[in-house]
């Protein structure tokens, strides 16, 4: 019995100045793209599941933010304000339909927090929710890349809310925590937003992991604030193959558990038919 194909979301560069998050998302894909043709493991992943991987979700906002030193720090999209407000744009991780509009974040359209109007006002959060949400029964893993904190964030972002699933991605994430120590020795935190950040609402995992899909985590990326959001070009490297280890044993174990249980379940199938067969041929020799 063939398990069905299965899917990973990854988007990077939802909040304009984090600029190590596209980084982080091109080198990913060169990875797992040169890993499959030498490693049995990668290519079994990718046989059994698609990669769908976002550099820049926040296009016009990244651009923005690349115009100039004064731009440089823009976290937001740049869709035109409501009707009478002079500022621009919508903190798209704030924008989409989870617990939307209700802790850390503003109403006040020049904020960085900035909601928007209304729940996926914003086109970026439709698209996000159009397609991962029409086949979200296919996604194992949700993964957004953030900067800057250190952090691997498990839903929810309000505190009075807890997924049914909590203590398992807490386990994932502390053991991807591990793997991303080993390689630099940089300690990632991990736990949910309120624990190890602030509350928030409206945030891309959350909304992930309230449609099903059982393993949505935020990265954030390197530094703990020495540099923040402009990271030094010699960091680069050594963020994204950090990072890189901690991505893979997230996505390494959510397939394991959802194709080895698959061959498992036939296996099991199978030996209670040898068992009954056997059990009735020796009551018979009896």
């Amino acid at each position: 019995i063939e398990a069905k194909k299965k899917a990973i979301w990854m988007d990077c560069g939802i909040h304009a100045r984090e600029w190590i998050a596209p980084a982080f998302c091109q080198y990913f894909v060169k990875q797992i793209l040169q890993t499959y043709k030498t490693d049995p493991k990668m290519e079994k992943m990718m046989m059994n599941m698609d990669f769908y991987v976002t550099p820049v979700l926040n296009v016009d906002g990244y651009m923005y933010s690349w115009q100039d030193n004064t731009t440089r720090l823009w976290r937001k999209n740049m869709s035109p304000g409501p009707s009478g407000c002079d500022c621009n744009g919508t903190d798209l991780n704030r924008n989409f339909n989870a617990n939307w509009g209700t802790i850390g974040v503003s109403f006040d359209c020049c904020s960085n927090t900035f909601c928007g109007s209304s729940p996926i006002s914003e086109t970026e959060a439709q698209a996000v929710t159009y397609f991962v949400g029409s086949r979200k029964e296919d996604f194992l893993c949700f993964l957004t890349i953030h900067s800057y904190s250190q952090l691997l964030l498990v839903p929810y972002g309000h505190p009075d809310f807890t997924t049914p699933n909590y203590n398992e991605l807490m386990e994932v994430g502390l053991a991807a925590a591990d793997e991303i120590k080993k390689v630099h020795g940089t300690h990632y935190t991990v736990g949910t937003p309120p624990d190890v950040l602030y509350a928030f609402s409206g945030s891309s995992s959350d909304w992930a992991r309230q449609q099903g899909i059982p393993f949505s985590y935020t990265f954030e990326l390197r530094d703990n604030g020495t540099f923040g959001f402009e990271l030094p070009e010699d960091q680069i490297k050594p963020s994204c193959e950090e990072a890189y280890e901690g991505a893979l044993y997230i996505i390494t174990y959510a397939h394991d558990k959802t194709f080895s249980g698959a061959m498992n379940t036939v296996a099991t199938a199978l030996w209670t038919m040898l068992l009954a067969v056997g059990v009735t041929t020796s009551t018979t020799l009896m």
